[in-house]
């Protein structure tokens, strides 16, 4: 392009409307073509720019092959159609952010205690246990014919999820939910193995409240894992049950193991409710009889908790239900039933939740009603009061005039007779009031 038609492009684009004129639609023509030929020249211009220039610009011009559309990366080293990874917290998180899919990246709160492998072996006549064992042990136990439950306490190692996932080849998928503690409950079958993903929930009393833990099961053919974010469980009585040697558990395959595991999850879910219905009824008769500030604050964090129960729970009935109707390998027949059982303990906890949230929340205008009453008591105290003492006024106030021809002011008695007026009064309205039921 020459010189001439160069300047024509640098000089500001006008914008042309359409009328009805052809000298100003070949104009408009006209200009249109010299335009299009000044953004040809910047095209051909714009291609020799580096692509290092604008490394952003050129994630997002490959994205048209099938990879995410987004905002321009941070870093520059960052591929396109990453994902944001969030903190439980609901916070942005700089050393997990724009993660790739499948990267083991722990999302939660931080811990500074050593993560720690626990194993159970067990056949009908034997049983092993190993504190503190190490990758190679939990190796062997896959080679062997007994049923393994391989139980790591701290999933914010991540290099020992590393370790597992590639010993019991578990998908980066699934490595990367088991360092999410903030993933929702779900159910997922791999080829080799089911994931699923729970919420585990720790009554720890009036003080403490109800505390919530992330659970990541994985079944095997002759194992399971299960990942904790700390030593403390709720699978003591499961302990206790592989522990015996006539306990059904002992003779099941590995399904059922899970099963037993779930279970013991979901009963916990019932002491939690109980304890929070427990709390709520003490403070709805409180409520009742004698309201106080305080008591508003309480059923704030009653409704706190039984949201955070709700939010545990309802995932799971379609996590169980999902289990219930698949056609996995690794479910066996006999197990089939138990998972039912477990699907309606677990509609049971929703409906105890929901019954708790309604409680909850007429307890609320219960509370707002008993003190909108005890106003009105009070109100009603007050107005009696001032409802007396109005013609007790209207006298005091008549005769304590000034003027000098009032005959009233000369009696002997006269002081004598206005309070026995008064006090007629008073009293004539107090048995009003009272036959009324006003007071």
């Amino acid at each position: 392009m020459d010189n001439s038609s160069t300047a024509e492009c640098s000089k500001p684009s006008t914008v042309f409307v359409e009328i009805r004129s052809p000298g100003l639609m070949t104009h408009s023509s006209s200009h249109t073509r010299k335009r299009a030929a000044c953004n040809r020249s910047a095209n051909s211009r714009t291609t020799g720019l580096s692509a290092r220039a604008r490394p952003w610009r050129q994630g997002r011009e490959t994205s048209a092959s099938g990879v995410g559309l987004g905002n321009p990366p941070q870093n520059p080293n960052q591929q396109p159609g990453n994902r944001m990874v969030k903190s439980s917290t609901g916070n942005t998180s700089r050393d997990t952010a724009f993660q790739a899919p499948g990267t083991t990246v722990f999302v939660g709160q931080q811990r500074r205690e050593r993560a720690s492998i626990d194993i159970i072996d067990f056949s009908p006549e034997t049983i092993q246990e190993w504190h503190g064992a190490d990758v190679a042990t939990c190796r062997t136990c896959l080679a062997g014919p007994t049923v393994s439950w391989i139980n790591v306490n701290g999933v914010h190692d991540t290099g020992l999820i590393e370790e597992l996932g590639d010993a019991f080849d578990l998908h980066p998928l699934t490595r990367e939910d088991i360092a999410n503690t903030s993933q929702r409950p779900k159910w997922e079958e791999f080829a080799a193995y089911a994931f699923l993903a729970m919420k585990m929930l720790d009554d720890g009393g009036p003080k403490r409240g109800v505390t919530i833990e992330h659970v990541s099961l994985i079944l095997g053919p002759t194992w399971v894992l299960s990942f904790l974010e700390d030593e403390g469980d709720v699978f003591e009585s499961v302990r206790k049950r592989l522990r015996t040697a006539s306990s059904r558990v002992r003779s099941m395959p590995a399904d059922y193991l899970a099963f037993c595991l779930m279970d013991a999850v979901v009963d916990h879910y019932f002491l939690a409710v109980e304890r929070i219905g427990e709390g709520v009824e003490l403070i709805d008769e409180q409520v009742i009889s004698n309201p106080r500030p305080g008591d508003i604050h309480r059923i704030h964090r009653f409704k706190q908790q039984m949201l955070t129960l709700r939010r545990a729970v309802w995932p799971l009935r379609e996590v169980v239900g999902a289990i219930v109707r698949s056609e996995s390998e690794l479910l066996g027949e006999r197990t089939k039933v138990f998972w039912r059982d477990l699907y309606d303990h677990t509609v049971q906890v929703i409906d105890m939740v929901e019954t708790s949230r309604d409680s909850l929340a007429s307890l609320h205008d219960t509370y707002l009603s008993s003190l909108s009453n005890r106003m009105n008591e009070v109100m009603k105290v007050l107005t009696v009061i001032s409802t007396i003492f109005i013609p007790l006024t209207f006298l005091a106030g008549v005769y304590g005039m000034n003027f000098k021809n009032m005959p009233e002011l000369e009696l002997k008695n006269g002081y004598y007779a206005v309070w026995a007026v008064m006090l007629t009064i008073g009293v004539v309205l107090i048995l009003y009031f009272r036959k009324r039921r006003w007071i």
